[in-house]
């Protein structure tokens, strides 16, 4: 499968973070097992605890509207390098995509 249409919606998304803070802007895109794209970015908080990671907005909007079967999700940052989902998200898409792959793209796809 040619990923690149969830990896240009990620970079979609990523312009749509939240980052008054740190300036980092994350954006992510899950694909269904039945094709359908799901997207989300980061959106920080004062209080850090209450800040959600783009890779876990996308999921959960996909979850919340019924979904439960991922193929794939792709996840962009601003850094201009690949950025590998933090711990907590790790374990988010453990638990809700054990099977589904995880495509880092950079500012060049």
């Amino acid at each position: 499968m040619n990923y690149s249409e969830i990896v240009n919606e990620a970079m979609k998304a990523k312009e749509m973070a939240y980052v008054p803070y740190s300036k980092f802007k994350v954006g992510a895109a899950v694909i269904t097992k039945g094709g359908k794209i799901y997207t989300g970015c980061n959106i920080e908080n004062a209080s850090f605890g209450a800040t959600n990671c783009a890779e876990r907005t996308a999921l959960f909007k996909a979850v919340s509207e019924g979904e439960r079967e991922f193929d794939a999700i792709a996840v962009v940052s601003s850094s201009g390098d690949f950025t590998p989902p933090c711990g907590i998200c790790r374990q988010v898409l453990a638990e809700l995509m054990p099977e589904g792959k995880i495509i880092l793209a950079n500012n060049n796809g």
